[in-house]
C-alpha cells in the first residue's frame, strides 16, 4: 500500500481534463498545510514534460537563481546555468519560449512566498496570462498553503481576478477514504483515527495500523516533538496574525459551546469581536454555521462547529494538557482525554453516519431522495440527522449514537424518533432510522422491517470493503 497518496481520483480527473486541452491553461491549486497538494501535482506530472518549483521564504534573486538551476537541470540548459534569470519577466518569457511548440507543465510550489517578496509579480503575471502565454502550450499550476492568500490573490481586487482557467480547494480526504492507509484497522479504529486526526493524510501517515490507537496516541502524537502536536499552532499562525481570541474562540466551541451567546460568555470577548472572528474562521474553512435544516441560512438560530476533527480533537483535548504532554507526562494526559473521550466521539460518528447516508443515497438505497439534509432542533428536542425531499415532502430522521445498543434500546430510541413533534415537516411522509456502534442481532432483522438500521458491522457494505 503506497501511503504517500491515497484517493485523489476526483481531483486527477479535473487536471488530466484540462491537461488534454493543448491550450494555455492556469490552474490555481490550494489549501491549508499537509493536505497533500504536493503529492497531488506530483502525481499529476508524472510521466510528462514538466518541471515543479518551489518558492521558499527567501530574496527574490535567490528564488530565481535556484529557479534557473532547476530549468537548467531539466532542459539540459548550460547558458542558464552560467547566466541565471535574474527578474520575473525573465522567467516568465523563458518558460514561454519552452512551452511554443509543446506542451509544458510548470507547477510553482507555495507561490505566497514569491508575492511576498515581489508585490508586483501578481500584475506582471497577469500581462503574460493576457499577452504572451495564449500563443503557447504553458499548463502553469500556481499552489499555496495560506488559504486566506491565495482567496485574496483570486479575489476580485486582484490582478488576477479572472484569468484562471481552473481552481481546486485541497481539503482532507472523506472519512471512507481512510480506510487505504489503516487496511488492518476495524471500523471502530477507523472513526476513532478519524475523530483525531481527521482526513490529512500528513497526520494520518503519522499512525501506524502496526499499534492500537492507544499506542498511537501515547507514541506518535502525545510528545512535545511530534508533528500532529506541534502542527496545529504552525497552521493557525500561518493564517492569523493574532491567534489569542482566536484560539479562546475555537476552544469555547471545542468544549461543546456552540451558540453565539454560549461562545460569548464562555471568551469574555464582545459580541462584535466575536463575529468578525468567527466570519474569519469559517472563510478559512476552520468552523462551520449550521442551522436547523428546516431553516434557511438567515436563521438566528445557528449554532457553530469545528470543521475538522484534527482541531476539535486538539482544542477540545490536546490544547488543555499541553502542560502535561511538554512535561513528558504522556500518560497522564491520555487519562484525562479517556475520561471524556467517548462523549466526544459522539459528535463525530454524526459526521461518520451522515457521510454514510450520502453513500446510501447516492446509490438510490434510501426512502428519501434527499436535496437537504443536516441536524434539527426545537426546544429540548433534536433529531441527529435529517434528510429531506421538499418537493415529494418525505423526510427521513435518523438517530446516531456511539453505543452498543441492545435491540430494546434500539426499539425505544426508534419509538422516541416517532414521537417527536415536528411542526415544519407535518404534512411530510416520514421514515426513521437508528446509526449505532453495534445492535445486538437478537431483533435486528426486525427492526430493520420498520426503520433503516445500521452499525460498524455493515460499514463494509455501506462504504466498500476496499475503500
Amino acid at each position: 500500500m503506497n501511503k504517500q497518496f491515497v484517493n485523489r481520483e476526483e481531483e486527477l480527473a479535473a487536471l488530466e481534463s484540462r491537461y488534454k486541452s493543448g491550450k494555455t491553461e492556469f490552474v490555481v491549486i490550494y489549501g491549508r498545510r499537509r493536505v497533500g497538494k504536493t503529492a497531488l501535482i506530483l502525481r499529476f506530472m508524472r510521466n510528462k514534460r514538466g518541471v515543479y518549483l518551489l518558492a521558499r521564504e527567501t530574496s527574490s534573486l535567490e528564488n530565481l537563481r535556484r529557479f534557473s538551476e532547476r530549468l537548467a537541470d531539466h532542459f539540459g540548459d548550460e547558458v542558464l546555468r552560467k547566466n541565471p534569470l535574474r527578474s520575473w519577466d525573465a522567467l516568465l518569457e523563458y518558460l514561454a519560449a519552452k512551452a511554443e511548440r509543446s506542451r509544458l507543465v510548470v507547477a510553482i510550489d507555495e507561490f505566497p512566498n514569491l508575492v511576498r517578496g515581489s508585490p508586483e509579480l501578481p500584475s506582471i503575471l497577469q500581462e503574460y496570462l493576457d499577452l504572451r502565454f495564449p500563443s503557447t502550450r504553458l499548463f502553469l499550476i500556481i499552489c499555496g498553503s495560506s488559504v486566506g492568500m491565495m482567496e485574496r490573490l483570486l479575489g476580485y481586487k486582484s490582478p488576477l481576478y479572472g484569468r484562471r482557467t481552473a481552481q481546486l480547494k485541497v481539503g482532507p480526504l472523506r472519512f471512507q477514504k481512510i480506510r487505504g492507509f489503516f487496511p488492518r484497522y476495524e471500523w471502530k479504529e477507523l472513526v476513532e483515527v478519524y475523530g483525531i486526526l481527521g482526513g490529512t493524510p500528513a497526520y494520518l501517515r503519522e499512525f501506524s495500523d502496526d499499534l492500537t490507537v492507544e499506542r498511537n496516541l501515547l507514541e506518535r502524537y502525545l510528545r512535545p516533538e511530534s508533528i500532529l502536536y506541534r502542527d496545529a499552532l504552525f497552521v493557525l499562525r500561518e493564517e492569523l496574525e493574532d491567534p489569542r481570541n482566536y484560539f479562546a474562540i475555537m476552544e469555547a466551541v471545542a468544549r461543546g459551546k456552540t451558540t453565539l451567546g454560549e461562545i460569548i460568555n464562555e471568551t469574555g470577548l464582545e459580541r462584535g469581536t466575536v463575529g468578525k472572528y468567527l466570519s474569519v474562521l469559517r472563510d478559512l474553512g476552520l468552523i462551520r454555521r449550521e442551522v436547523p435544516v428546516t431553516e434557511s441560512w438567515k436563521s438566528r438560530r445557528g449554532r457553530y462547529y469545528l470543521k475538522d476533527p484534527y482541531f476539535a480533537f486538539w482544542f477540545r483535548f490536546v490544547h488543555p494538557n499541553s502542560d502535561l504532554i511538554e512535561a513528558g507526562d504522556a500518560d497522564a494526559a491520555l487519562r484525562a482525554i479517556t475520561r471524556d473521550f467517548n462523549v466526544y466521539m459522539g459528535w463525530v460518528f454524526e459526521l461518520v453516519a451522515r457521510e454514510a447516508l450520502f453513500e446510501l443515497g447516492r446509490r438510490g438505497e434510501l426512502p428519501v431522495r434527499f436535496t437537504r439534509v443536516g441536524k434539527w432542533w426545537m426546544g429540548d428536542q433534536e433529531v441527529d440527522i435529517m434528510a429531506l425531499d421538499p418537493d415529494a415532502k418525505r423526510a427521513l430522521l435518523v438517530e446516531v449514537k456511539w453505543s452498543d445498543l441492545s435491540s430494546s434500546e434500539a426499539r425505544l430510541i426508534l419509538g422516541r424518533l416517532r414521537d417527536l413533534n415536528v411542526p415544519q415537516i407535518r404534512e411530510y411522509a416520514r421514515y426513521y432510522g437508528l446509526i449505532a456502534k453495534s445492535i445486538e442481532d437478537e431483533g435486528k432483522d426486525s427492526l430493520r422491517e420498520e426503520a433503516l438500521v445500521a452499525d460498524l458491522r455493515d460499514f463494509s457494505e455501506i462504504f466498500g470493503a476496499d475503500n
